[in-house]
């Protein structure tokens, strides 16, 4: 269950810790506005959504128009308001954008009136809410992210890994759920052997997909982009591999187009002219190098080898995962020719998958949460 880290006021009440002697209050139906900043967010939220709707829960759904989350809302056919979009990696620039999509945000919130508001990292949620007097739950999965100037979540849910040291600071709460975030969606995956030929690829071909960095995010490191290019140069050594290759937009997708012509003509490094679901496509890949965080741990969950090349500072969930032996950090140009292994693997049943009790914690606290923002003051 989610559990409060260092806190004086009573744990949140969940659905194994209600009294069943005390009668059920009549509560009325919650509203709970989410929303899908990021590409990631569409999957991680999706079994979310559907749980609070089970739960009597009314939820409110809006985006962003950022990275590839209108692609995914269409290809999940999730239905929800899209408001703003990105606003490149100039820091005043990401400032601005911030704003204005708040200002946009204002006034559909101030109709619906939600009880709650959900995210996994939304600045402009955090400010829309701050502004409206909506109580908040940031969900977080990496604890050196930029801070959002005063603003401070009401709750902040974090998995286990991250350390209370260098954990953010909530207003009431710091909350704990067991597992990774990706453990919330990944074991509801079921396989598609259709990708691979959609793809165009072969029983012999070593297949790799690679995730350029966030080049737009604060945290970018530059060292990120020449492991990306060595990794590269060093995958086309190997005549058997096959590369995916991901771009995060348009922008990236038109540079390594320009950068790696050659190898795209010649069928060795393949970047869909679609988008394609991430989990399928890392199930069928032998092994996956990625710049950011999300890809990696899918990877990991899946129990697919996983290269990090983020040269960002390394948080919990990733220190966690190299530790335990699920992802290799990759540091140097000379770690891909160390670390690198390229073979063929034989994969799981993907039945295996593990599940665990990340998604029943985390509806659980919003659930509670919720609850709490409804009941009269006397209670």
């Amino acid at each position: 269950m989610v559990h409060p880290a260092n806190t004086a006021e009573p744990p949140l009440r969940t659905p194994q810790s209600q009294a069943p002697d005390l009668p059920r209050i009549q509560r009325p139906v919650k509203r709970i506005w989410i929303d899908l900043d990021n590409s990631p967010h569409v999957p991680f939220f999706l079994p979310i959504i559907e749980e609070l709707r089970k739960q009597g829960h009314s939820v409110i759904l809006t985006a962003r128009d950022s990275y590839q989350v209108c692609e995914l809302l269409k290809f999940h056919r999730l239905s929800c308001q899209v408001i703003g979009g990105h606003w490149g990696k100039n820091r005043v620039f990401k400032i601005i954008g911030t704003i204005l999509r708040a200002l946009q945000l204002i006034p559909l919130m101030a109709k619906e009136k939600p009880d709650l508001a959900v995210s996994h990292g939304s600045r402009a949620q955090l400010l829309t809410s701050f502004l409206l007097g909506i109580p908040t739950v940031t969900i977080a999965d990496y604890e050196f992210t930029a801070k959002v100037g005063f603003l401070k979540s009401d709750w902040i849910f974090l998995p286990q890994f991250i350390p209370d040291s260098s954990a953010p600071k909530a207003k009431r709460h710091v909350m704990k759920y067991p597992g990774l975030k990706e453990d919330v969606y990944v074991p509801r995956f079921r396989p598609d052997p259709g990708l691979k030929r959609e793809l165009g690829l072969g029983s012999r071909d070593l297949v790799v997909t690679v995730r350029p960095p966030a080049t737009e995010a604060h945290y970018h490191n530059a060292e990120a982009e020449v492991l990306l290019n060595a990794a590269l140069r060093l995958l086309m050594e190997s005549p058997e591999v096959r590369v995916i290759l991901l771009p995060r937009n348009g922008k990236q997708a038109a540079a390594l187009e320009r950068d790696w012509r050659t190898w795209i003509q010649e069928g060795k490094i393949i970047i869909p002219d679609h988008m394609v679901d991430g989990l399928n496509l890392i199930w069928f890949s032998d092994l996956v190098i990625s710049g950011g965080g999300t890809m990696n741990r899918e990877a990991a969950a899946l129990g697919v080898p996983v290269y990090s090349i983020f040269r960002g500072r390394i948080g919990g969930v990733d220190r966690y995962l190299a530790t335990s032996g699920r992802l290799v950090l990759i540091e140097t140009v000379e770690d891909l020719r160390t670390k690198l292994v390229l073979k063929q693997r034989t994969a799981t049943n993907e039945n295996d998958i593990e599940r665990g009790p990340a998604l029943e914690s985390i509806v659980a606290g919003i659930s509670s949460i919720a609850e709490r923002q409804c009941l009269p003051q006397s209670q």
